[in-house]
């Protein structure tokens, strides 16, 4: 085997610097006809900290494929398809991730002493700075930004070496099974049990995690990431280092350690790979120990755009114009984990200028803005949302956000402040849109108040995305058939897709999720059934009539489309007796 020199100069440090690759890669995509001149050094001017090809990609003018095609062409090598090749672990571990990410490369197989690499940019000066760093020959191919990046996350587990932390774990329990409490076991910043839990919140986040659990189940340890709204297997664990785990994460959350039988909440904020998180934790006893359970908020990532959202165009239009009135109540309602709140701030997005006051309270504060006021609720500071709410009235608001209404006092001055010439946006938990309303008249809100004050209601749910690597034509089942059809959906042209499942989707079938939304819009004969209190298929059937399509109607066009399954829209939305 060759040793590597201890002193010779890092391969990173030495590839070619970033304007450089930019230079080089607006030469290619000018000489191909995919952009012009002008398009590329508007693209360089932006300061967002993205790289030429990712401002192009975002900004719709060229396709990340495309940019794929034209490199590959460009060199004269080969464009990789990930759909059918997927990365072979001891080819993988031939590149520490750091630099695998640096360089935008990934190894994928090795034959003979040759290791084929897969990067966005084969260029001479880009390949041998990747061969310095994998050590052996290269053989370059091209993958596109996207494909590039899934595949290193699939391909560089930040779990792969739990095991062996595990057993270290073990070894020293057995050293002090006579301690009486496990305290010391999170001292080290080396600790193996320190090590899991750093590892299985990276990897929750290097998997788009939004929840991780940690279940005691008898002898073992489960660990499941809820990914794109369904929980999924991620690691078993010896019940021996759950007491440690639980132990490790209330240490970070700023929890009591000695108290397991009373339920718990924390907060962690760390930085993981660059990015900042703040984790919400939350421990309850169960039979075989304590659970805890972290929602993951990735402080980093970006806000959504309404239009972004997955609302069709004419919705899309009613709904900005709604939350563009002066006054008002604006109700977005949905079960918890529905999206509730990134359409809210998708909203706040839109409204933000330096001639309106914004203030929100919430519970926790999900997103940050510098220029939005934001309160976070604190019930044992005596900051409640009723409470804080008042407080905002006084501090001269035009548009208020309220993370939820959870009780009669916090709906009756959003009511109020709605009737006062505020715009106010807030959050409900009802299964669909008129549903909300009579929730506010179960709360014992008069009914001529919220006929006055609430100005529309968008009702929404998640459904996963079928994965677009691995698209294929499938026949739904009867009883998917008859709920497609119940709804008025077709046949699409050329069938049916679904996603069959590969390694970008973890073999589930879906990638991400898109909205589906049921917009009320409370016209002048809305209210009069307000008032009256009509029953609540009436009041249903009125929508409709004035132009409201149902979650149901919504959700069967993206069936029709190939954005998702019938299977997920049952699962994610069917309402019964609606």
């Amino acid at each position: 085997m060759k040793v590597r020199s201890k002193h010779r100069a890092d391969p990173v440090s030495s590839a070619p610097s970033r304007d450089e690759d930019e230079e080089r890669l607006a030469r290619v995509l000018v000489a191909a006809g995919l952009v012009e001149p002008y398009q590329v050094d508007a693209a360089r001017a932006s300061k967002d900290g993205a790289t030429l090809a990712q401002r192009l990609i975002s900004s719709g003018l060229v396709k990340d494929e495309l940019i794929a095609r034209a490199v590959a062409a460009h060199y004269g090598t080969v464009l990789l398809d990930f759909r059918h090749t997927t990365p072979d672990p001891e080819a993988a571990a031939v590149l520490p991730r750091d630099q695998a990410v640096a360089l935008q490369a990934l190894p994928i197989s090795v034959e003979d002493d040759a290791v084929t690499v897969a990067v966005v940019d084969p260029s001479p000066a880009r390949v041998k700075a990747v061969t310095a760093a994998v050590g052996r020959p290269v053989r370059a191919v091209v993958a596109t930004h996207r494909d590039l990046e899934r595949a290193m996350a699939t391909a560089y587990r930040a779990t792969k070496d739990v095991g062996s932390h595990v057993q270290a774990f073990e070894a020293r329990d057995a050293l002090r099974r006579e301690a009486s409490h496990l305290d010391g076991v999170s001292a080290s910043e080396d600790a193996p049990v320190v090590r899991v839990v750093q590892m299985i919140i990276t990897q929750g986040l290097r998997d788009r995690a939004s929840d991780i659990h940690v279940e005691p189940t008898g002898d073992r340890v489960r660990v499941r990431y809820r990914i794109d709204g369904a929980l999924a297997d991620v690691l078993d664990l010896p019940g021996s280092i759950g007491p440690a785990l639980v132990s490790r994460v209330k240490i970070l959350g700023g929890m009591n350690i000695v108290e397991r039988r009373r339920p718990q909440d924390g907060q962690i904020s760390i930085t993981v790979e660059g990015r900042e998180v703040d984790i919400r934790v939350a421990t309850t006893a169960v039979v075989g120990g304590e659970k805890v359970v972290m929602r993951l908020l990735d402080k980093s990532r970006s806000l959504f755009k309404l239009e972004q959202l997955g609302m069709p165009p004419d919705t899309a239009d009613r709904y900005s114009a709604l939350i563009h009135s002066p006054y008002g109540m604006v109700i977005c309602a949905g079960p918890t984990g529905g999206g509730k709140t990134t359409t809210l701030y998708a909203s706040l997005g839109e409204l933000n200028s330096p001639d309106r006051n914004l203030m929100t309270i919430e519970d926790p504060v999900e997103y940050t803005f510098d220029s939005i006021n934001q309160i976070q609720i604190n019930e044992q500071a005596g900051i409640t949302f009723a409470g804080g709410l008042k407080s905002i009235l006084r501090q001269d608001p035009d548009i208020i956000l309220v993370g939820e209404i959870r009780d009669v006092d916090t709906a009756r001055i959003a009511v109020q402040s709605a009737l006062t010439g505020h715009l106010v946006l807030s959050s409900l938990h009802a299964t669909e849109a008129v549903s909300a309303l009579y929730r506010l008249l179960d709360m014992g809100i008069e009914s001529f108040l919220i006929a006055s004050s609430v100005t529309a209601v968008v009702a929404q749910r998640l459904v996963r995305r079928s994965c677009t690597s691995c698209l294929a034509v499938y026949q739904p089942s009867p009883e998917e058939l008859g709920f497609l059809r119940a709804f008025g959906a077709g046949e699409p042209e050329g069938g049916f897709v679904h996603g069959t499942g590969c390694h970008f989707c973890a073999h589930t079938g879906f990638m991400e999720r898109i909205g589906v939304y049921e917009l009320l819009v409370v016209t002048d004969e809305v209210r009069e059934l307000i008032i009256e209190r009509a029953p609540h298929d009436q009041m249903r059937k009125v929508a409709r009539t004035q132009g409201m399509r149902t979650l149901q109607e919504q959700a069967v066009r993206l069936v029709e489309n190939g954005t998702t399954t019938a299977a997920e829209v049952m699962r994610s939305i069917y309402v019964a007796g609606v």
